[in-house]
Formats: C-alpha cells, sequence, structure tokens
C-alpha cells in the first residue's frame, strides 16, 4: 500500500499583504551654471549679524560688521572661498590680500564670502598675517545664487580629494548697478589667480563712473 505524502498546510495568502517597495528617485544632475560676465548678479541680501561677519587686520580678527551702505555703494570684488580647497583657497586669499589696497584706491571693495568660521579660519589668517573681510555664508544661500554650488552636482563629482560640497573658488567684480564686470571660476586650477584682470575691471570701472 503506497503512502500518501500530504503537503504541509499554509495559510491563505492575501495579495494585500504585499508590502511594494518605494520606488527608487533619482536625481537628475543639473550641472552648475556660474553667473557670468555681463549677467546682472542675482539679489542677495547680508545679514546684519556680527557674527556673520568677521574683519582680519594683519591676522587679529574682530567680528565687526563691514557697513553695508559703504559695501554696496562701491564696486564689489566678492570672492567665494572654502577651506576644503586648502593650498589652492589658500592662494586665492593671499593674492586677493595682496591686491586689496589697489582695489580700495580704485574706489571698490573686497569681500570674501567663506562657507565656514572659527578657529581654523582665524588661524590661517594669523599665520599668513591676512587683512581681509569675511562674510559667512554656512547655508551657502550666495554661492547657489550665483550658480557655483548646487545639491545636485557636488564638487567631489569634479575634483578628486574633496569630500565636502563646498562651493567652487570663484571671484566676481560687480558693478553698484548690479552688473558683472568680471567672473572668475576655478575648474581645473591650470593658471594662477587672475589677479591683474581684476584690477583691470575694478580700474575700469572707476574711470566710467
Amino acid at each position: 500500500m503506497l503512502a500518501v505524502i500530504r503537503s504541509p498546510k499554509y495559510p491563505e495568502f492575501d495579495n494585500l499583504e504585499l508590502e511594494h517597495e518605494q520606488d527608487l528617485v533619482f536625481r537628475s544632475r543639473q550641472s552648475l551654471k556660474p553667473a557670468k560676465t555681463g549677467n546682472i548678479a542675482p539679489d542677495f541680501i547680508f545679514e546684519k549679524d556680527n557674527f556673520r561677519w568677521q574683519q582680519f587686520h594683519n591676522g587679529v580678527g574682530t567680528h565687526n560688521m563691514v557697513p553695508l551702505r559703504q559695501l554696496l555703494n562701491k564696486t564689489l570684488v566678492l570672492a567665494f572661498y572654502s577651506s576644503a580647497w586648502q593650498e589652492h583657497g589658500l592662494d586665492m586669499l593671499k593674492q586677493l590680500d595682496a591686491i586689496q589696497n589697489e582695489v580700495r584706491a580704485n574706489g571698490a571693495n573686497l569681500l570674501v564670502i567663506s562657507s565656514e568660521s572659527g578657529r581654523r579660519l582665524e588661524k590661517l589668517a594669523w599665520d599668513n598675517s591676512l587683512s581681509l573681510n569675511f562674510y559667512f555664508d554656512t547655508e551657502h544661500n550666495f554661492a547657489e545664487k550665483f550658480g557655483i554650488y548646487s545639491d545636485n552636482d557636488p564638487a567631489w563629482n569634479r575634483f578628486s580629494g574633496i569630500d565636502d560640497n563646498v562651493p567652487l573658488l570663484s571671484t566676481y567684480v560687480i558693478a553698484s548697478y548690479g552688473r558683472i564686470l568680471y567672473d572668475h571660476v576655478e575648474w581645473d586650477f591650470a593658471n594662477t589667480f587672475p589677479s591683474d584682470n581684476v584690477i583691470l575691471s575694478v580700474r575700469l570701472q572707476g574711470l566710467n563712473t
């Protein structure tokens, strides 16, 4: 007599019990589109918060706000810096420090937008006797408006050795009426900082006003 092998009894399965996996969301990459010479600079507003501002004179820092009316009523050299750029970033700061007296002599102001503040920057300024004005934009609002920072195109996608998403090293010369007179964005670090071009742009604007 043949033995009958019975299948184990399973409870009935309801399709409603299936847990559907969420569809993967792919964020399309949108390349950075930096503001260019000839464009009207994006609107930006400086906050009147002393902790957003830091002035260095020969490496010694003070948290004093730069007078906004004086800052915006003249041609403005606006540079974007982050310590993540290491020696490249330091070189830019040194070059800006070297030309700032000439910038002022031609009726313009110079301001560095930094993505971080703190002791690292203070030590950098002290070690290199920098005399620069900084505005801290830790949320990258300024850099995003100028098209040199985006979560959709992080810096580490373009540069080896960069672990944080930071704004591109960039320098803009902006007329008091808002037009960008000159732009320099570091894409490959193949050339030296264009100090002469920055000074020339400031000088020409001074002659036209």
